[in-house]
């Protein structure tokens, strides 16, 4: 993740929400239409060892210009300004959290001039970027945004880029001009790349690797981080999208830490211009004073200019795509010798010489217009006569006339092609043109209609309102399959459907689960189909930790998550912390398992309720108390009992050692006799009268040693007593 620039992240509680500090809010009435940034030499364009060819000096890049965010933490929005000529504005809506969220001055943190996307449009720096980030800062809490345009963009020449992609993922979805569901290849992943890595060529100041990137997965149209889900600083990945976008979904979701993700747009911006010429006989020249009129790729019209006095006009600032058109409306009297509409393409240079030649009108002439059964003109409809030299055609304006002249005398039938969906309700009469008429004929007029169509539409909700960006599938005869996103407030509609058996089936959103039928069976006949709605739930969490009782972390405790949809073991981490996501709705037991040593201070299940608005439940700890093992008692030893020692009386004559031994003696009591002074006598176990008392000790030693003792005073008083004698 960026440094959090005090200008480009960190939020002032005293500011009104939205808008980065220090940049003031600029009034919706003086906004610029376009914001043009950057003139692309052809030096800037081939930065980088030519990865873009430049194409004119001319080309210039529009970055967003957007209103500060509205709303709050989980109801945001704002809008965008349009990117360049031609581009359409769009209004944007996010269920993301709070925290971080703002529209940001790009003061700080910018798209260099060195980065794949700085190479095609330029550096970013000083232009506005998005700050948005998960509903719920959990797996499962993705946000989804949704960025609606108001017409569809054009095909080419504008990109999106989302930056910080690290311990995050996006998922990206679109939607066509008709609501179709855009490809991945339509999506147009260019590439990922850091914005932070060194040796860029004028980066911001923060540090980030050239290998942090993130990869994007074609199949589920995701981008991801890296797979360490480590919060890092500058991984980014752009698009540049090859259809017409009508609608732009991001569904964001952390994987891990508090993520934040931006977002910029950017379009390259061309002119177009050309000559009028009028090639009337005589009268050859530059013509002042012609309308003309520049028709964009859908058949909107987006400006109007009149032609010089030298016969020269020009559209500046459009985005650089094909399809353009530039209609000429000749001055009365006169008709264009061109065709009233010629091509345009901005795509890879200026368009010039986009050139058209008028004269005076040669009678007779026929006239008329086109238009649908509501009365709006339809313009770039091809009208034919006939005449005897073949059939000519023309191309209506954008008011829904057209003119013909040089018509022969005669009758000429008139018809027309009409656009897809569309039938032709009525049609004129034949052009009758008498013989030497030079009367005009006029209001040949053709009225279309809509064609009968038959659609299936519905929506899809969940607690608390509509559900944006869930892809729903309808497979009908055939096995013809169409797809499209639900809109902000819940509701698709597929179109033009075959008469037949259609199977329709929702695609939750990441975050979201199914509550009900997740597919619908609905036959398409001669009426349109509503009400195939589907009802979603938000999926939910619980947490808790665990710790000692004196508040110390348990890390690699195990506990047994029990719902509607099984079983499941999570472990703590290593500040006691466990969580269980993606829950469906439902009653949850969390049971904790005491690891060895220790045991749980109350209960050891905890019970939760999951309702279908997504709770997410915390503080579901748990307390473990140590096991105290007592030291071991050591059992006493008991002494053997010992005969008492033989008390010799020093008039006695030593004992011979050869003879017997005197059976009864009085210090071995018989058995089943009581030793002298009862059983605490000499020689019971614990007596005071010449046993030892039990200490734990071995008694036999020190009663060998007395004994020795004796022997040697026995010994020494019959030497003495002998001694005396031979005295």
């Amino acid at each position: 993740m960026a440094p959090h620039h005090p200008t480009d992240r960190t939020p002032d509680p005293h500011r009104t929400p939205g808008r980065a500090p220090g940049r003031p809010r600029r009034p919706r009435s003086v906004r610029r239409p376009l914001r043009v940034v950057a003139v692309l030499s052809a030096a800037a364009l081939a930065l980088g060892g030519g990865l873009l060819a430049p194409a004119t000096a001319a080309t210039t890049t529009g970055w967003a210009d957007w209103e500060p965010l509205s709303g709050g933490a989980g109801a945001w929005t704002t809008s965008i300004a349009p990117l360049a000529g031609g581009f359409p504005g769009a209004t944007m809506t996010s269920d993301s959290r709070g925290g971080g969220v703002a529209v940001i001055s790009g003061e700080n943190n910018w798209l260099s001039a060195g980065t794949p996307v700085g190479q095609k449009y330029g550096s970013s720096r000083n232009q506005e970027y998005l700050n948005l980030r998960p509903r719920v800062d959990s797996p499962t809490g993705a946000s989804t945004t949704t960025y609606t345009f108001d017409t569809p963009t054009p095909a080419s020449g504008w990109t999106f880029v989302l930056g910080d992609i690290d311990a995050d993922q996006v998922q990206v979805s679109a939607t066509g001009t008709s609501g179709r569901l855009l490809t991945a290849d339509e999506l147009g992943f260019r590439g990922g790349f850091n914005y932070c890595a060194p040796g860029l060529t004028g980066k911001p100041s923060c540090t980030g690797a050239a290998d942090d990137v993130p990869s994007w997965d074609a199949t589920t149209r995701t981008l991801t981080g890296n797979v360490a889900a480590i919060d890092t600083s500058g991984a980014a990945g752009w698009f540049e999208p090859t259809e017409q976008v009508s609608s732009l979904t991001l569904t964001f979701t952390r994987r891990a830490g508090f993520p934040v993700y931006q977002t910029w747009f950017a379009a390259l911006a061309r002119d177009v211009s050309g000559v009028v010429t009028d090639v009337t006989p005589g009268a050859e020249g530059p013509l002042e004073g012609t309308t003309l009129t520049l028709v964009g790729p859908q058949g909107q019209v987006l400006a109007t200019t009149t032609s010089a006095a030298d016969g020269s006009y020009s559209f500046e600032g459009y985005t650089a795509t094909a399809g353009y058109q530039v209609e000429v409306t000749p001055p009365d009297g006169k008709i264009a010798t061109t065709p009233v509409r010629l091509p345009a393409d901005l795509s890879t240079t200026d368009a010039t010489a986009v050139d058209f030649a008028v004269r005076d009108i040669v009678p007779a002439a026929v006239s008329g217009t086109v238009r649908d059964d509501t009365g709006l003109p339809l313009g770039g409809v091809t009208v034919t006569i006939t005449t005897p030299d073949g059939p000519l055609s023309v191309l209506t304006r954008s008011d829904g006339s057209y003119l013909f002249d040089t018509v022969p005398e005669g009758e000429h039938v008139l018809s027309v092609t009409t656009p897809d969906g569309y039938t032709v309700l009525t049609s004129p009469t034949p052009a009758l043109i008498p013989p030497g008429s030079e009367v005009p004929v006029t209001d040949k007029d053709f009225v279309l209609q809509p064609a009968a169509t038959v659609s299936l539409a519905g929506a899809v909700t969940a607690p608390g309102g509509p559900v944006p960006g869930a892809v729903v599938t309808a497979t009908g005869p055939g096995g013809e399959t169409v797809q499209t996103l639900t809109a902000t407030d819940g509701t698709y509609t597929f179109g033009d459907l075959a008469p037949g058996a259609w199977t329709v089936t929702v695609e939750p959103p990441a975050g979201y689960v199914v509550v009900g039928p997740a597919t619908r069976e609905e036959t398409i006949g001669a009426t349109d189909v509503t009400g195939v709605d589907f009802t979603l739930a938000l999926l939910g969490a619980v947490s808790g930790q665990v710790t000692t009782d004196d508040g110390t972390p348990v890390a690699g405790v195990e506990l047994l998550v029990e719902g509607p949809d099984g079983a499941a073991t999570v472990t703590t981490d290593a500040s006691g912390g466990y969580a269980a996501d993606g829950l469906p709705p439902g009653e949850y037991t969390v049971t904790i398992t005491a690891p060895e040593g220790f045991t749980v201070e109350g209960a050891t299940t905890l019970t939760v309720t999951i309702t279908p608005a997504g709770d997410v439940i915390t503080d579901q700890d748990f307390v473990l108390l140590a096991v105290v093992t007592p030291e071991p008692t050591p059992e006493p030893t008991t002494a053997e009992p010992t005969d008492p020692p033989t008390t010799v009386d020093p008039t006695d004559e030593p004992t011979d050692p050869t003879a017997p031994p005197t059976t009864g003696s009085p210090t071995s009591p018989a058995p089943g006799t009581t030793p002298p002074g009862g059983p605490g006598g000499p020689g019971a176990p614990g007596s005071g009268g010449g046993g030892l008392p039990v200490t734990g000790g071995d008694p036999a030693a020190p009663l060998a040693v007395a004994a020795f003792l004796v022997v040697v005073g026995v010994g020494t008083l019959a030497v003495r007593r002998r001694a005396g004698a031979r005295r």
